[in-house]
């Protein structure tokens, strides 16, 4: 028998190779004989960069740029120099691993410094930029990233504006005279696997600012700005990317790309499994089961995430498909009714979160090996 494990990292517990570890540990513990290969993946969110380097021969970056309040750190990523591309995980620089609870504020954050790592990246020669997103903690519709690539954007008075969530529904005008002169010889692509549009019920704003940190009303601001940003850029710049579906991915960095860089959408899940060469792996081996994974399976789940394209993937190939989870908020009957072949949720329900996060490794070797000892 042989085992494809393509898992996600169960976030604010294990990386997906740490996951893969527990797997495989449960696998060989119920039967040693079995073959197990494995795909270090992601959705495009966090973990992209990690990803990436199991893939492909590339050289570690470190540059100087801000965190999402603008203060000085320096953010990593990375330069396959044979190809003159880069790859970039926007979280490094402006996501919410880098700022305390209390921190947390989409109102004040920006994607300024992962514009900073974009522009680090074009002057190092790059011809091809992937920038990962996921786990932002801003909602600025990319102008920070804009910013630091030359636009400029000005309020009535034509004062630029610090950009922000709270900056968008203040600006009046978009000045692009500054832009980088080598922009426009990049090909810049959004990694992402989220179909939100800009703003709106489905948006940036409504589906995730709350979770970083921002209050009812903050979240009604945060939308109309991202109307506000939308209805300046169709009057001037004359593109209209809103109801783009990914375009409100992490706070609208993707729709912030696709306007004032001139970046393409591409499928996270799609693009690392082209990356891995899966195609060729799966006509060649012969594979009896995939294991994929996350640390919650929700309503997202199965709208373009890691499990949703791998079980694409699965059903292409014919293949039958097991999920394992640290918490599933789903019915599993709608998993299985998805095309999962089975759904294993690891948690210990008398048990408090912390100890389940801090034992997940251990949950998930328990959880698999069981699986696999059953008849």
């Amino acid at each position: 028998m042989t085992v494809l494990l393509i898992p996600d990292k169960f976030k604010g517990s294990l990386t997906a190779i740490e996951v893969i570890a527990a797997l495989t540990k449960g696998i060989k513990r119920a039967d040693n004989k079995i073959d197990i290969l494995q795909v270090i993946a992601s959705d495009g969110g966090d973990g992209f960069l990690d990803a990436i380097r199991h893939t492909m021969d590339v050289e570690e970056i470190s540059c100087s740029t801000v965190d999402p309040l603008g203060r000085k750190i320096r953010a990593d990523y990375v330069f396959n120099k044979y190809k003159d591309e880069a790859f970039l995980e926007l979280a490094k620089a402006s996501g919410m691993e880098l700022l305390k609870e209390g921190e947390r504020n989409p109102m004040i954050t920006s994607t300024l410094g992962t514009g900073l790592q974009i522009r680090d990246a074009i002057e190092r020669g790059a011809k091809k930029i992937y920038i990962g997103l996921g786990g932002s903690a801003t909602n600025d519709g990319g102008t920070g990233i804009a910013q630091a690539l030359g636009y400029k954007f000005l309020d009535v008075a034509q004062n630029i504006l610090v950009p922000s969530g709270e900056s968008l529904q203040k600006i009046h005008t978009i000045d692009a005279s500054g832009v980088h002169k080598d922009l426009k010889h990049v090909a810049i692509f959004a990694v992402n696997d989220v179909d939100n549009t800009l703003y709106g019920s489905k948006g940036a704003a409504f589906v995730y600012a709350k979770q970083k940190g921002a209050s009812s009303k903050d979240i009604e601001l945060l939308n109309d700005g991202l109307k506000c940003l939308d209805r300046v850029v169709v009057q001037q710049i004359g593109k209209n990317n809103a109801q783009v579906p990914g375009s409100g991915a992490a706070g609208g960095a993707a729709y912030g790309i696709k306007t004032f860089l001139g970046g393409t959408f591409v499928s996270g899940i799609n693009f690392m499994l082209q990356h891995a060469d899966m195609d060729s792996v799966l006509k060649t081996e012969k594979i009896d089961l995939i294991i994929t994974g996350e640390g919650k399976i929700d309503a997202q789940t199965f709208s373009g995430k890691l499990i949703h394209g791998v079980l694409e993937l699965g059903n292409t190939h014919s293949i039958p498909v097991l999920a394992i989870c640290g918490t599933l908020e789903l019915d599993k009957g709608i998993c299985l009714e998805n095309g999962l072949h089975e759904v294993l949720e690891i948690r210990d329900p008398s048990k408090p979160l912390t100890y389940n996060m801090q034992n997940a490794g251990t949950l998930i070797e328990k959880s698999i090996f069981q699986f696999m000892s059953s008849p």
